[in-house]
């Protein structure tokens, strides 16, 4: 029995590799404003948030990436051994597949919204789309979330934000840092995008999907936001926005931007919708 679950974690750990996935591809790492910085890959994004109390990491990317987040944290003059918390905004392999091992090697205690925890928990199993498509090694969750709850250390507050659709637990993050005396609200959104496969009518393992990304539409709308980020790095043009840095000029200060990717994303779901009601005939 030992060695089939020795054989069964190793087929996991190697299934959450991937070495040749551009998106994991690292970059060096930078900070966003205030408290937040970056410590992702060129589009898995990794967010570090600084406290005097310790710090908090929002997603891992793959498993791989773990040692990169590692030497990100040293080089911005952080310790890894810091990060009290552990988060994340949706539960699928390229955001949470290097959880165990983070929190092997840190301590941090899990959060992870209701809808997403038990998925993070069994590495991959039952999610209504990806399960047995995608896995990775699992991670014990501390701490469930549910929609308006708040992880809180060293002064900082983030909230979680119930966004289902793109996986039932989805979450968007809020928070607000003052940079440059200027106090601002922060929005990182989970996901929003109709992965392709995904069944927005008929769905037996997820009846309620549709009228769940209906909702998260009308949440992410009611946010206010001055810098937005989210779980990809492209989804909010990060490598346009790190070209106009500059003195004086933080582009993640986008407001306009927020609100177009917001309705892009609502345009998308809403065509796909429209075309698998037309295709089942409703």
């Amino acid at each position: 029995m030992r060695v089939l679950a020795l054989l069964l974690a190793a087929a996991l750990s190697a299934r959450a590799e991937k070495p040749n996935d551009p998106w994991a591809r690292p970059i060096e790492p930078y900070r966003i404003a205030g408290n937040i910085y970056y410590v992702g890959s060129v589009d898995l994004a990794c967010f570090l948030v600084t406290t005097p109390q310790g710090n908090i990491l929002i997603n891992t990317g793959y498993r791989q990436m773990v040692p990169g987040i590692r030497a990100s944290v040293g080089k911005l003059g952080f310790r890894f051994d810091a990060i009290r918390w552990l988060l994340t905004g949706q539960a699928h392999e390229d955001h949470v597949a290097g959880f165990a091992a983070l929190r092997e090697q840190t301590h941090a205690a899990v959060a992870v919204m209701a809808g997403d925890a038990d998925i993070v928990e069994h590495g991959g199993k039952g999610d209504f789309l990806f399960d047995g498509r995608m896995s990775w090694p699992p991670c014990p969750v501390n701490r469930v979330l549910h929609d308006g709850d708040t992880i809180s250390l060293g002064g900082t507050t983030l909230t979680a934000h119930l966004t289902p659709g793109h996986t039932k637990g989805c979450t968007a993050w809020t928070t607000t840092v003052v940079d440059n005396g200027r106090p601002l609200r922060v929005v990182i959104v989970g996901g929003v995008t109709v992965n392709p496969g995904t069944k927005l009518v008929n769905n037996p393992k997820y009846p309620g999907i549709a009228s769940d990304f209906e909702r998260t539409f009308r949440t992410l709308r009611a946010l206010p936001c001055d810098i937005f980020l989210a779980a990809h790095a492209s989804q909010y043009g990060m490598d346009e926005k790190l070209k106009r840095r500059g003195p004086g000029a933080n582009p993640f200060i986008d407001p306009e931007g927020y609100r177009a990717y917001v309705d892009r994303a609502e345009a998308a779901f809403h065509k796909e919708l429209a075309r698998q009601m037309s295709a089942a005939g409703k």
